[in-house]
């Protein structure tokens, strides 16, 4: 048996490692945007829980800006709103990337057991 492998079989691995470090940067995006959607729920239920006059102040650049309860609600919402989408997209891309990979893996490992034998 040669030492070497295939160009096709050498394109395949790195293809398939390719994949693989895709997968793993969109698992990484999603594990950040779950951190901010209970970030963002955690700010959510603590402005719910200030008094109607509470003042309350958002941070704009390097200024505390005094904003009203009800804005501050929805933009937090909003926001909110915003990183499940991208989570949905990222678990959409994470489950295509999943079935690339194992698919890859089957076609390497079939080319692969005629020459091990």
């Amino acid at each position: 048996m040669s030492a070497e492998l295939p160009p096709q079989i050498q394109n395949m691995v790195a293809q398939l490692q390719q994949l693989q470090q895709q997968l793993q940067t969109v698992v990484t995006q999603k594990t950040q945007l779950d951190l901010l959607v209970k970030e963002t729920e955690e700010a959510i239920k603590e402005v719910e829980e200030a008094k109607d006059d509470a003042s309350l102040f958002k941070a704009v650049g390097n200024v505390l800006v005094k904003v009203e309860k009800d804005k501050v609600l929805k933009e937090l919402q909003e926001k909110k709103e915003t990183y499940e989408i991208r989570i949905k997209t990222l678990e959409r891309q994470e489950e295509k990337l999943k079935e690339r990979v194992t698919e890859l893996q089957k076609k390497l490992q079939s080319m692969l057991s005629p020459q091990a034998g």
